[in-house]
């Protein structure tokens, strides 16, 4: 089974959600990409190995490198569906899904609030695999 998360930078949600899948379901193939990519976010990678997932050597990616390819699920995370926020996908999907979480990367405040912003969106974006993953 082919999973694609999409966000628009590639850099906080979609490689949490990339991350998290990979060690509930090795046995997937799970990629993630943006409208926008520019880097892995830090404090993403931070609050994953808060849950011994290492996402360090993932990257950020253009959508695009997966255009004309086939996923089962193509899964965006952003807290707008509209095309012009949230990216789409120019591949083949069975099926589309939206799951709108806010981008933790405008979290304002001091570190530890900050970081708080991204365990939240990490563990709804946990919660939300485990409850799809068991309806598969």
């Amino acid at each position: 089974m082919r999973v694609l998360f999409l966000c628009v930078g590639n850099s906080c949600r979609s490689q949490m959600a990339e991350g998290l899948l990979k060690d509930m379901r090795p046995d997937m193939d799970v990629m993630s990409a943006g409208s926008k990519p520019c880097y892995v976010n830090p404090n993403a990678i931070l609050v994953m190995k808060e849950l011994d997932i290492d996402i360090s050597k993932q990257r950020s990616k253009h959508v695009d490198e997966y255009a004309g390819q086939d996923f089962d699920y193509v899964i965006t995370l952003c807290a707008e569906a509209s095309e012009d926020i949230c990216p789409s996908f120019p591949g083949k999907a069975r099926q589309m899904i939206h799951w709108a979480y806010p981008d933790p990367i405008d979290a304002k405040g001091k570190e530890e609030e900050v970081l708080k912003v991204y365990r939240g969106v990490r563990d709804d974006i946990r919660r939300q695999l485990v409850a799809w993953v068991a309806g598969l």
